[in-house]
């Protein structure tokens, strides 16, 4: 097994970017996703597309995907590992406008047909900027408990989750909102000073407009 120590992220494989980054994009992806993954399909772009699979880059994204961390030893023989569990990959290369050279486009499909298409850039040092969810625009970048709620944007929806989050004792530390056009579908992304109960997310999945609310722990 060969094992890199890197001033960084405890990791294995060469690369902090194409290997660690990696990891925890898949980390995430997989954490939007309800339940289990069977089949993904990630495109690569720009250097992660021409350099990742001699760092390892399609191993790491599978990894995270399957929610290993990036000090997982398993990593490198991660792609077995899908198979056996029944979760079919499918890389291809890509070409995005814009995007930042380590980019990731992954898209996953669990047994019931949810799906959930997560665009992430590896911005070094194995840190990570999610800039896509389903195609609406977010800036996440793992580091602090991150709360995403999907809803339909219509007014009073923001200030009764925010207002709900300050009753229960929860500090807000970023907001971003994000939607496809005025009173469709939004997201809300809401980057939090401590990680709430899980009651409290339980309660913002009861509000009448909410179609899902997703928490994010710290990445590691």
């Amino acid at each position: 097994m060969n094992v890199f120590d890197v001033i960084g992220p405890v990791m294995i494989g060469p690369s902090s970017s194409h290997t660690a980054g990696a990891v925890r994009i898949g980390n995430m992806a997989g954490a939007l996703l309800p339940g289990e993954p069977v089949r993904a399909v990630i495109g690569l772009h720009g250097s992660f597309a021409k350099t990742g699979r001699g760092h390892g880059t399609d191993r790491a994204l599978a990894a995270g995907i399957m929610g290993m961390l990036p000090s997982n030893s398993d990593i490198p023989r991660s792609l077995e590992i899908a198979k056996e569990r029944g979760l079919d990959i499918t890389f291809e290369e890509i070409e995005l406008d814009g995007a930042h050279p380590n980019t990731a486009l992954i898209q996953l499909w669990n047994r019931q047909g949810d799906t959930v298409t997560v665009q992430g850039a590896s911005v070094g040092g194995g840190e990570i900027l999610i800039n896509s969810i389903d195609g609406m625009g977010v800036e996440i970048t793992g580091n602090q408990p991150t709360l995403l709620v999907l809803h339909r944007d219509v007014p009073g929806v923001i200030a009764g989750v925010t207002n709900y989050l300050a009753m229960n004792g929860v500090n807000i530390g970023g907001f971003k909102l994000s939607r496809r056009k005025k009173g469709d579908t939004a997201l809300m992304t809401l980057e939090l000073d401590e990680l709430p109960d899980e009651s409290v997310t339980n309660g913002i999945r009861c509000f009448p407009q909410i179609s899902r609310c997703v928490l994010i722990a710290p990445l590691q």
